[in-house]
């Protein structure tokens, strides 16, 4: 799956590890198939819910950059924090490592940043916490992982009962859907031309999902978009008093009012079974009635960083 030449390198941005002890395991498990592991992550330094204090964070993602032994630079894990360093990180010299940077979530405004800065490519993907810490580790998100950053083509199929025929084409930007919302209105928020976007999220009803989508259409985040792709949107409970308002009844409106192709089906999002996506990479969208097929291409990888 690896090779002895690759060195991941893990960084805090955001939350600590809520288990050291499985975070000990995923590294052996790690370093066992060869990867060589720079953990910059101190759980001794864990601060509030953050892996370390603001100061401390921003320090552990500039020493990872600049480790000449590191391929890889993974965030812990994702819950809150990268808006509080978002202003401290030099964006430019990140993209200047040549590392390629892997998360999800919270690290969204990272993805859209290192691209916004210095049109560098980065990797919404897994994270150390805890998909490398599973005493079962689920198979389609890790080869998804490794197959996406060998490239030179990486490919996605998303299963869902009534998309439209779509194909087009465009760079991939997108991510956690609260995150994208949160940037609106900042200097941090910089939506790609003419790209296919991808969002999900959790714990979030279909009212907020809907509220968050259309405040991002009010914004004009999906001028000249080519379509929007929802991944994984679970953990909400309905009400009784929802009266027949569900997922399936939201996104029909969004359907309807939205000036871009709506598509359901992306494996991704907080779920187990999770594809990698090069954010800014250039993808093709073909879909139909049961599907789609989203090929990326475009983007570095370990061969050709």
């Amino acid at each position: 799956m690896t090779s002895s030449t690759i060195g991941i390198a893990i960084a805090a941005p955001g939350g600590y590890a809520l288990d050291e002890a499985a975070l000990d395991m995923g590294i052996r498990r790690l370093e066992a198939q060869g990867v060589r592991v720079h953990n910059y992550y101190q759980p001794a330094e864990k601060y509030q819910r953050f892996g370390g204090t603001d100061a401390g964070r921003l320090a552990q993602l500039n020493a990872a950059a600049a480790d000449p032994e590191v391929q890889i630079v993974m965030a812990l894990r994702g819950s809150y924090g990268m808006s509080r360093i978002l202003p401290q990180i030099d964006f430019q010299a990140m993209a200047d490592s040549g590392k390629l940077f892997v998360g999800y979530s919270d690290f969204t405004p990272f993805h859209m940043n290192l691209m916004k800065t210095a049109g560098c490519i980065s990797f919404a993907g897994p994270m150390v916490c805890d998909d490398f810490i599973r005493a079962e580790p689920v198979d389609y998100t890790l080869n998804q992982f490794w197959d996406c950053l060998r490239g030179p083509v990486h490919t996605v199929r998303g299963t869902a009962a009534g998309n439209s025929a779509v194909d087009v084409r465009g760079k991939l930007w997108g991510g956690n859907l609260a995150m994208l919302v949160h940037l609106l209105g900042t200097p941090y928020f910089a939506p790609i031309e003419e790209g296919i976007v991808f969002v999900e999220d959790i714990n979030e009803h279909p009212y907020r999902v809907e509220r968050m989508i259309l405040q991002l259409f009010y914004a004009g985040a999906f001028e000249g978009q080519k379509a929007l792709v929802l991944g994984d949107f679970s953990g909400y409970k309905l009400a009784e008093f929802d009266n027949g308002y569900t997922f399936e009844t939201m996104l029909a409106y969004l359907r309807e009012r939205l000036p871009l192709p709506v598509l359901t089906g992306l494996p991704f999002g907080h779920v187990r079974v999770r594809a990698t996506l090069p954010y800014g990479g250039m993808a093709h969208l073909v879909s139909d009635a049961e599907g789609f097929d989203l090929s990326i291409s475009d983007y570095p990888t370990l061969a050709h960083g």
